[in-house]
């Protein structure tokens, strides 16, 4: 069984972020690297770094957010 704590203080992976934005309707156009940059087709345009095994960031977390909000309104 996993503790409670866990889900509070453990950040996403960076395949979870992708997952999130993809379900939003954003499309990968590819990127350099560990690098993926995504458009929506009303035009928000969001990079996202990193191995996708790999911890996401807060910032990355709360841009993620924010992007798929402003994507919604």
């Amino acid at each position: 069984m996993i503790p409670i704590w866990y889900y509070i203080f453990m950040p996403q992976k960076i395949r979870e972020l992708i997952k999130k934005l993809e379900k939003a309707g954003f499309n990968n156009r590819g990127g350099k690297g560990s690098h993926r940059n995504f458009i929506h087709p009303k035009g928000i345009v969001i990079t996202i770094s990193g191995k996708m095994g790999s911890d996401a960031k807060k910032y990355q977390e709360k841009e993620v957010k924010l992007k798929i909000a402003e994507s919604q309104k």
